[in-house]
């Protein structure tokens, strides 16, 4: 894995992790909420509702994928389900199915074996690490990707959300280490080539983003929330999270319009997070979100840490 400047990698990397962590901290409190309860509530939210910013699911699994990344030096997926066994947490917010998933983990079946058919968004909103760490070698990066996902989902919806989202991560963070200017379409039709021989049906939902041109940020969420359903269904909500991303232009504008579409805030805030993060960096992140996040055992500062590992 060669990167040009290992302090702007960490950034990048540190910023993807930590944009995670923020999206699901900020969207948590209003999971589920239709955008126009949100706005009749709070305006736009932009701040931790609660004075502790707390993870859910999506932030306790991406620790799982830093801690294999750590203990492997590349990602191993047996090492990753004993990971997520091990951290499981049932007050984080997991889906039914996972209950079932981690269970036959921790009976011993293999981790290929575990997962279920869901096409639910819970491989692309832990998979940011994958995304920083295969980021020069987008085959490696999809392979990854995919046996990550398959852990705990197999549906091919569930697969290309996770690959789509990883290739996001990765991309955000190439453009951002040169420099370029991202062009949208562009950006989007090579997350298109990774995804459409998983599911072209997922292929084609990246396509509606395109039609999503810049305005104010209501004017931006009320168009993406016209086109997608912003629910647990990775071809709803993965879109909308790089819709996000590509609308606005700094890492704050990010997150908020992200979190601000409604329905999946947590996961669609950490995607959206995600990406952004290792676009701008870690530095970019506002300090008042990481100042409010949890900071317990494994908590803010073990994820930077667990980075910072990962790079030794």
């Amino acid at each position: 894995m060669g990167h040009p400047d290992k302090e702007q990698f960490l950034d990048r990397f540190l910023g993807s992790a930590l944009g995670t962590f923020v999206g699901d901290a900020l969207g948590e409190p209003v999971e589920g909420w239709p955008h126009r309860a949100i706005y009749s509530r709070f305006g736009l939210l932009d701040s931790m509702v609660r004075g502790e910013g707390r993870y859910t699911d999506d932030t306790q699994m991406m620790i799982g994928i830093l801690e294999t990344l750590i203990e492997k030096g590349g990602f191993d997926p047996a090492i990753c389900a004993g990971k997520f066994q091990e951290n499981f947490d049932p007050t984080r917010g997991y889906g039914r199915r996972i209950f079932g998933v981690v269970e036959r983990i921790r009976q011993g079946i293999p981790w290929d074996q575990a997962g279920t058919d869901s096409f639910g968004n819970g491989g692309a909103m832990r998979i940011a690490p994958i995304g920083c760490f295969y980021y020069s070698d987008l085959q490696a990066l999809k392979e990854n990707a995919i046996m990550s996902t398959r852990i705990t989902h197999n549906h091919p919806e569930g697969l290309a959300g996770a690959v789509a989202q990883a290739t996001a991560v990765g991309l955000a963070l190439q453009y951002g280490l040169s420099n370029e200017p991202i062009e949208p379409e562009r950006f989007l039709d090579r997350i298109t080539t990774q995804v459409t021989d998983i599911d072209k049906g997922f292929a084609e939902s990246l396509d509606g983003i395109k039609s999503i041109s810049r305005g104010s940020m209501i004017e931006i969420i009320e168009a993406i929330t016209g086109r997608y359903r912003l629910s647990l269904r990775a071809i709803e909500s993965v879109p909308a999270a790089i819709g996000a991303f590509l609308s606005t232009t700094c890492f704050k504008d990010a997150v908020v319009l992200a979190v601000n579409l409604g329905g999946d805030t947590d996961t669609i805030g950490a995607m959206a997070g995600a990406i952004a993060g290792a676009h701008y960096g870690y530095g970019q992140i506002p300090e008042a979100w990481l100042s409010a996040l949890e900071n317990r055992a494994k908590g803010r500062d073990y994820v930077i840490n667990c980075v910072k590992k990962i790079l030794l």
